[in-house]
């Protein structure tokens, strides 16, 4: 008897723990089975009764796109989905919403034939309350989804892809009218040591009931264990109708488990809600304890320690499934960047998932969030998402983008502000490609959202993001530098960040080096030190890019990342894994007798929700299991059971295709919708058959010749007419480099737009170069130069082809023409990315110069 009872207290125990670390009242129902979609725009497909019978059967996460890979191109129109739901008797008189982490863009939402809400941003979640429109039994969601570019919503531009889709994942909430709001908590730590902390947290409390009520908000602070280390309340009348806001503050906490990149230490805040004794909503919060602290002179501070971050900048794309990524799969590559000894990621350039930061929390990662306030080098063309100007030209439509950055910094904010792997909002990337006209109101916007940053959230600083051009540095209270700002902007006097450096083109395998871009290059440097541009006053740094990504500029302009977009490491995330951690590389593949494939999976077992999935790695190899880099077709395909690939039941790898096996490597993820067995098999003309299987756990189970499959989905990239192929105008504001520069007249003056700043050497020696990065892969018709004045400087143009060597172009060393402006028409083919002006003719009394540069010509995919 007494050891039933024993039994019984621990069995208590464990259920008490596991309730207070869950919420219990609310309910939060995953729904991202059994979708219907349609590509395109249908009349009455919101009503009930309308026949979607020969709809494709999909799950979410879910892209227009797939499968996606790296095409420059995308499908830009609407896209329909529909969903059944029943609804129980007993939810009747419940508020019922449905939250949404992410549909790109413009959504409209239907229930049961009626309109109950529209949202307009891309990467920020939404709420919409269906309580109205809901009835007992079954129930018609359905959504009418665009991707169109719209010259008031940002992002306007920028360089990668904007697939619509509902691509992250859906809820359907359960509360009682008397409940916390939508993200309604929001937690700090006022004081916080590793001797003892505080915790502040403010709850935004609803009451949708019809009378008032007395509502009591009780806190509960919980460890990893589940042990209650916190405890507090208050009690308020709220009446019907309105919200009212709790401000709670704990008692001292002592000896709290700090949070850091090494000690990832998690908490969570349980906040319940009761009215006549009763729990009626409950919610949980995350919770990290630790400081932060940027200076202009000492850079950045973690738990009162200096600490310089190195990191990556992380787009959320992959191959075949674009945006529609799993929170498993986030969370695998956060694992790899910390792997590879990286503790810093920025999160280019929208806000990201939940789920992603939620693992950032988990694996002990910085985390940079960012607006999608976004410019990008090209063509200055309105009417896109490619080369459109950051802020819009029209006047008429600039409160309506002011409002639309404002609303998803406001939600970016509410969504990631508990989370503690999170040291920065950020405003903007690169926002300075914009015409001049529209600068001014570019630098007042900035300021709208440093100010909403520090109004919304005290604790934490906002950054400019990409400001190395634009006089825009100082309007934030950190300065993210891209690219040439590593060397442009030596202690600026204000806190700062390298915020992209690297950008360097690579296919896989790559070769095994860094890519420090120019970092190096900075003045003052201590050449003794190993990384001498850890200068006192720097934070930190990111690579641009810690993956391979979708670009409107193109495949290659798309894989400058060191993992590339199957997620296979190339030879450079290597090279910093041996660097930063200690773990050496994998030998070089190298050709060889193949004999079999082997196929190896990271996980065996799976949920059917949409949140989870695998990763297959093919690899080819000889007798003795040796990799090799013979890269033949190999085909995946389900023998049986449920799940999918991104193509459908079978995917193939092809050297010469877009789904690629390179250096005897391919991969790809696999999700399922139903529970059940899956058995994979990979098979290679004149190769050892490989097979893998995988365990899907949850219900409906699948049934075969019963349970739908899904189609198949052959991949062909997708095109259409537009203005790629057009002339258009490249070298304003992008990256610059020279061999020297003047005091005053820097590389970066050319291709300000200004003709009357330069750049000058700081000699007048022969063999002096500019250069600059046109940011896209160009075929040149055209370069126009502009010098300071009349002058006989002699110079040759090149090009640096793909295998890293410069090819002259133009060569008008011996030149008889002393114009202040020459055009230089090629007659020639040429393209290119990076072009170099190196004056090899100097008169006497001079050197080099020059006021801009402009290259007239078309984006090369």
């Amino acid at each position: 008897m007494k050891l039933i009872q024993i039994i019984f207290f621990f069995t208590l125990l464990i259920s008490f723990q596991i309730n207070l670390e869950a919420q219990t009242v609310r309910k939060n129902i995953n729904i991202n089975r059994e979708w219907k979609f349609k590509l395109g725009d249908y009349s009455s497909a919101e009503v009930a009764g309308f026949d979607d019978s020969n709809w494709e059967n999909i799950g979410i996460p879910h892209s227009f796109s797939m499968p996606y890979y790296q095409s420059a191109q995308f499908y830009k129109g609407y896209g329909w989905y529909r969903k059944y739901i029943d609804i129980p008797a007993e939810w009747i008189g419940k508020r019922i919403s449905l939250d949404f982490e992410g549909a790109y863009r413009t959504a409209e939402i239907f229930v049961n034939g009626e309109l109950v809400g529209k949202h307009n941003s891309g990467y920020t979640g939404f709420e919409i309350d269906i309580t109205k429109a809901i009835k007992t039994g079954r129930n018609v969601v359905a959504v009418r989804l665009n991707n169109l570019w719209d010259s008031r919503v940002a992002p306007r531009a920028g360089e990668h892809v904007f697939s619509g889709g509902i691509y992250r994942d859906v809820k359907l909430v359960v509360t009682d009218p008397l409940h916390v709001a939508w993200y309604g908590t929001f937690v700090t730590t006022p004081n916080v040591s590793a001797k003892e902390a505080t915790v502040n947290v403010k709850t935004e409390v609803i009451n949708e009931r019809k009378v008032t009520v007395a509502a009591t908000v009780i806190t509960l602070i919980i460890d990893s264990k589940g042990a209650v280390v916190a405890k507090f309340s208050s009690a308020k009348t709220i009446a019907a109708g309105k919200t009212v806001f709790f401000d709670q503050t704990s008692a001292v906490i002592k000896n709290p488990k700090l949070w850091s990149p090494k000690t990832p230490n998690l908490y969570s805040v349980k906040t319940i809600i009761k009215t006549n004794g009763k729990e009626v909503d409950d919610f949980i919060s995350p919770l990290g304890f630790r400081s932060i602290k940027f200076t202009a002179d000492k850079g950045f501070f973690l738990n009162g320690e200096r600490y310089y971050f190195k990191g990556a900048n992380v787009h959320q794309d992959r191959a075949g499934w674009g945006d529609a990524v799993t929170n498993n799969a986030f969370l695998r590559d956060i694992k790899m960047m910390k792997e590879a000894g990286f503790d810093f990621i920025r999160g280019s350039h929208y806000p990201h998932d939940p789920a992603f930061v939620e693992a950032c929390d988990k694996e002990g990662m910085l985390f940079w969030s960012e607006v999608p306030f976004w410019g990008s080098g090209g063509t200055r063309e309105e009417g896109d998402y490619e080369g459109s100007n950051a802020y819009p030209t029209n006047p008429e439509d600039w409160e309506a983008f002011d409002k639309s950055v404002l609303e998803q910094m406001t939600d970016m904010i509410r969504i990631h502000r508990n989370h503690p792997s999170v040291i920065v909002w950020s405003t903007s990337n690169e926002p300075f490609f914009t015409t001049k006209e529209t600068l001014e109101p570019t630098r007042k916007l900035l300021k709208k959202e440093v100010d909403l940053g520090h109004q919304l959230d005290p604790t934490r600083p906002v950054a400019i993001g990409g400001c190395q051009r634009g006089d825009m540095d100082k309007i934030g209270d950190i300065a993210g530098y891209n690219g040439d700002g590593a060397r442009l902007f030596i202690n600026p006097g204000v806190a700062s960040v390298v915020s992209e450096y690297g950008s360097t083109e690579t296919f896989r395998p790559g070769k095994y080096i860094p890519g420090w871009g120019d970092l190096p290059l900075g003045q003052n440097q201590d050449k003794s030190k190993k990384y001498p541009w850890h200068y006192d006053w720097r934070s930190g740094e990111a690579i641009w890019c810690g993956f391979d990504h979708g670009s409107v500029a193109g495949k290659r302009f798309g894989s400058m990342g060191i993992v590339d977009y199957a997620r296979i490491p190339k030879r450079s995330y290597y090279w910093y894994r041996n660097e930063y951690t200690g773990v050496a590389a994998p030998p070089e593949r190298v050709q060889g007798t193949a004999a079999a494939i082997q196929l190896t999976t990271d996980k065996s077992v799976i949920v059917n929700d949409g949140t989870d999935d695998a990763h297959l790695l093919v690899s080819i190899v000889d007798g003795a299991g040796v990799g090799l880099s013979n890269s033949p077709e190999v085909k995946l395909s389900i023998e049986s059971g449920p799940g999918e690939f991104p193509t459908g039941r079978t995917i193939t790898f092809n050297p010469k295709s877009d789904i690629e096996i390179i250096d005897g490597l391919a991969a790809a993820e696999f999700r399922s919708y139903f529970g059940g067995e899956t058995v994979i098999r990979a098979t290679s003309q004149g190769l050892k058959d490989a097979v893998v299987k995988i365990i899907t756990k949850g219900l409906p189970q699948f049934t075969e010749g019963k349970s739908p499959v899904v189609i198949s989905r052959p991949y062909v990239p997708f095109t259409a007419n537009d203005s790629k192929n057009s002339i258009s105008s490249f070298g304003l504001n992008n990256p610059t480099r020279a061999s020297n520069e003047m005091v005053e007249h820097s590389s970066g003056l050319v291709g300000d737009g200004n003709p009357d700043t330069f750049w000058q050497a700081a000699d007048n020696k022969s063999g002096n170069w500019w250069q600059v990065d046109l940011e896209r892969n160009v075929k040149m018709e055209q370069i126009k130069l502009t010098f300071p004045k009349e002058t006989k400087l002699g110079y040759k143009i090149e090009t640096l082809n793909t295998d890293n060597q410069w090819t002259t172009i133009v060569d008008l060393s011996n030149t008889s023409s002393a114009s202040k402006v020459r055009i230089e028409k090629l007659s020639q083919s040429v393209s290119g990315r990076f072009i170099r002006v190196t004056f090899t003719n100097i008169p006497e009394g001079e050197s080099a110069k020059l006021s801009e540069l402009e290259v007239l010509g078309s984006i090369l995919e």
